[in-house]
Order: structure tokens, then sequence, then C-alpha cells
């Protein structure tokens, strides 16, 4: 376990047993208390004994996920007892159903845009973020944004749900992009494990055609007109790598028809059965092939484009989340 990490949950779970000791003396028949204040201390005696982490069973590593969303753990997922694998299936699936709760509608259009997205975590929950914030009230921005957390399963989605709270707070205030992630990434720095971080590209409607975009450390966003493809690149650091990091925006002018694609790694560093990945000119390629057919709709494109990536793998296996996003000028 990397030493910065461990050093965190020491403290955190130093924090915790302190509040549980205080429960359990004011409430000296509290079981429930004393139970957890017990398993507190045994997580503190592994950190000392240097095995925390390890697995009980096998004493290999326990899977870093789930020991950030849960310190107290001791055995690796092979090694579950039935019981707790029954608890760890409710909750997966709890979460799973959660996750697909905090998304848009899968079809969007407004202010003379159409939006679509895919959205395919790898396990049953996953670590990339997704959003579109509908003008409210009437003639406010649109704002649309894609993003990845770093780490993946229930750790990774956890840490999406906080930055999909994050950004819907401060996108009611009507900021300018530039300002949105700049906020946004104080608060992930002063919530979340300095371990932690988001790339993330957030984009606003200013006006017919007009996109003010900002990108904080992800993937460059595409912008497809007939027969031709440009690449716009991040323009700041991830979130939650320094608070003190600032951002800037570009505009963007889309004519009629033309789109941006936003997507995350499992687009193009998916790899087919020969371990070649799918790559940024493939996908150069084909979003240029998709503009020059008028008529296609963003959720024609968003399926066009996941056909595609089809075809590249040639049945080899996903090895990551997957979120494509379309925003095209309609009028």
């Amino acid at each position: 376990m990397q030493p910065m990490l461990e050093t965190r949950m020491r403290t955190d779970l130093t924090d915790r047993r302190a509040r549980l000791f205080e429960a359990v003396t004011r409430e000296p028949g509290a079981d429930d208390y004393r139970v957890l204040l017990s398993e507190v201390d045994a997580a503190l005696a592994r950190m000392e004994a240097g095995t925390f982490g390890l697995c009980e069973t096998c004493h290999d590593p326990i899977e870093p996920e789930r020991l950030s969303a849960d310190p107290l753990l001791r055995r690796c997922i092979d090694h579950l007892t039935a019981s707790e694998r029954r608890v760890l299936e409710q909750d997966l699936e709890l979460a799973s159903r959660i996750q697909f709760g905090l998304l848009p509608p899968r079809e969007i259009s407004a202010l003379g845009w159409e939006i679509a997205y895919h959205f395919e975590p790898f396990g049953h929950v996953g670590g990339d973020y997704c959003d579109v914030v509908q003008p409210d009230p009437p003639g406010a921005s649109l704002y649309f944004l894609l993003g990845d957390v770093s780490g993946k399963g229930v750790a990774a989605s956890l840490l999406m749900s906080n930055l999909h709270a994050t950004i819907r707070s401060l996108s009611s205030a009507g900021l300018s992009v530039e300002q949105l992630l700049t906020r946004a990434n104080r608060l992930f720095c002063q919530h979340t494990l300095d371990t932690h971080y988001a790339t993330l590209v957030c984009g606003r409607s200013t006006g017919p055609g007009v996109i003010e975009l900002a990108n904080a450390g992800h993937w460059p966003v595409a912008h497809a007109s007939v027969g031709r493809t440009e690449f716009i690149d991040s323009s700041g650091l991830a979130l939650g790598m320094f608070c003190g990091s600032e951002y800037r925006h570009r505009l963007v002018r889309l004519d009629p028809g033309d789109f941006l694609a936003l997507y995350t790694d499992g687009l193009t560093e998916a790899q087919n059965r020969a371990g070649e990945e799918y790559g940024a000119d493939r996908l150069a390629a084909h979003l240029a092939g998709l503009a020059r057919q008028p008529g296609l709709t963003a959720r024609d494109l968003t399926t066009a484009c996941v056909r595609d990536l089809a075809v590249f793998r040639g049945g080899a296996p996903a090895s990551d989340d997957l979120t494509i996003m379309i925003v095209r000028r309609a009028a």
C-alpha cells in the first residue's frame, strides 16, 4: 500500500476511534459501538504489525478500491464467507442502481443542441462521470460534463457521486466553466484523499452554435465537421491534484450538423485481440466520416461510435469503464 494512503487511513481510523470511544462512554450499553470500536482497534493493530491491507486467509493484498472504501476489511473477495459475499452483492446492486439513477436522460434537446451518451461501467459500478444540466429557468445555460475519477469499482463510484453533487450545486449559480472547475477543484481537494483526482471536461452553451469549453486533464475533445476532425486539448490539471489550480476556457463555434465527441479511456485505450489500441487516429477518421452523413442525430452518432468500437474489438473483452457523449448543433 502507498505510504501516503496508509498515513491518511491511519489518521482517519484514529479519528473514528476517538468518536466511537466518546459514544461508548455516553452510552455504555451500546453493543454495536463496542463492536465497531474493537474492529477499529484491530485495524490499527494490523497497521502497527505491518499486516494492514493483507487478506487474513491468503495473505495477498486486499483490493485497493475496497480497502479505500472500508479500511476495516480483513479478506479479499476470493475469500469472503458466504454471508459476506451476499452482503457485497447486495451492496453492489444497490450502488449500481444509485449510480444509474444519477445519470441524465439518454437524449436531450435544448437551446438548439442535441446531446446523447453511452455509459457502460466495467463492473457493477464505475468511475466515469457523465452529466447534463439543463437550463432552469428557461434561458439559463446548458452544461454538459464528462470525466473519469481515479480508481475503479465502488471506491471510484463514491468519488463520482461526490463530484456529481459538487457540480450540480455549483452549476445552479450560472458560473462560467473556468469558475465552475476552479471551485469544484478546491472542494474536491478539501474532501477527498490526497491520492484521488478526477479528469473532467465541462462545456456550457453561451449562444447559437457557441460552446464555452474547459478541460481539466481529460482526453482532448473531438470537434467533427464535414470531413474533418479537430482535437481540442486539455487546458488545466486534473481536479484534486492542487487546490490552487485555475482553469482557462476556449470558445468553440459549431455550424449546424457539427458535433463534439467526449469520451473516456475505455474508448481510445480499448484493445482488440491482437493487443492493438483503438487510438485517436481511428476515432478521428471515424468521426470525420460520420460528419459527412447529413441527418444523423446525436443518438445515431453515439450508436455508430459504440458499434465501431465493437467491430474493432472483434470480441475482445473490455478492460475499463466506457462513456461516450455526443453534443451536436441541431440549429
